[in-house]
């Protein structure tokens, strides 16, 4: 008899832990827990980046959620905009928060016909933080094997430098750790990064601006395919923060 409750606590106790990892896994794939949650104290500027996969936002309930501040995505490539750009940027303004516009970078367009889309759709506005170029990995464009480094390297300094003047502020650059390692590091340190780091903290050896902790948070305010909404922290002071601002 003795044996037999020796078996089934043996048997329970895998059981018991499978259950709670499972648990685990489901809400940290629900955003209801998260992998990082950087100290408010240490990290008090939050903000969103949003695209048309959010849909409608409510940004008034929107920035009711501790959120400071919000890129809006607005052009990709030579020639794509996105479709509610304009709407989110113009209301995200209405309500007092830093509002600022990014543009996600193609590597198979020139730099220059990428920063003419650009400069065509985001206009100059008081306060409007700095332009922001998400340099990421995409579709069959996985790795350094699927592009030509030198030729991207180029085309994004191309955009760089014309973002700079167009707006008097040199870009920020969004990266991952993959297009960090093999396409800015060590070439373009005059930029700011903004990095993504959703597992872990963002690595000590790498000087960042902004970082994007969390892409699986849920938020109140939004009606789009997309149920999560990325989260960022701006690493420095409120002070520090206000002085990052376009001039007008």
């Amino acid at each position: 008899m003795k044996n037999i409750h020796i078996k089934k606590k043996y048997i329970i106790i895998p059981i018991v832990i499978c259950i709670i990892l499972i648990l685990i896994a489901s809400m940290l794939y629900m955003g209801i827990i998260h992998f990082n949650n950087p100290s408010r104290e240490e990290y008090p500027v939050v903000g969103v980046d949003v695209s048309k996969y959010q849909g409608a936002i409510d940004w008034n309930q929107l920035i009711e959620q501790d959120i400071s501040f919000a890129y809006i995505k607005a052009t990709e490539g030579s020639s794509h905009v996105d479709e509610y750009y304009d709407a989110n940027f113009n209301n995200a303004l209405k309500t007092g928060i830093r509002v600022g516009a990014y543009h996600f970078f193609s590597f198979e367009s020139s730099g220059k016909k990428q920063a003419e889309n650009y400069c065509k759709n985001v206009s100059i506005t008081e306060g409007m933080l700095p332009p922001v170029i998400d340099v990421e990995y995409y579709g069959d464009k996985k790795g350094v094997n699927d592009i030509d480094v030198d030729a991207v390297r180029k085309d994004l300094r191309e955009m760089v430098d014309i973002l700079e003047e167009e707006y008097g502020q040199k870009p920020v650059l969004y990266v991952t750790k993959n297009s960090y390692d093999t396409i800015v590091n060590g070439y373009f340190d005059d930029c700011d990064l903004w990095y993504r780091s959703v597992y872990s903290k963002v690595p000590k050896d790498v000087n960042w601006t902004f970082w994007q902790y969390s892409n699986r948070t849920v938020l109140n305010g939004y009606e789009g395919e997309e149920r999560y909404i990325d989260i960022n922290v701006f690493n420095g002071t409120r002070e520090e923060f206000e002085e990052l601002y376009i001039e007008i």
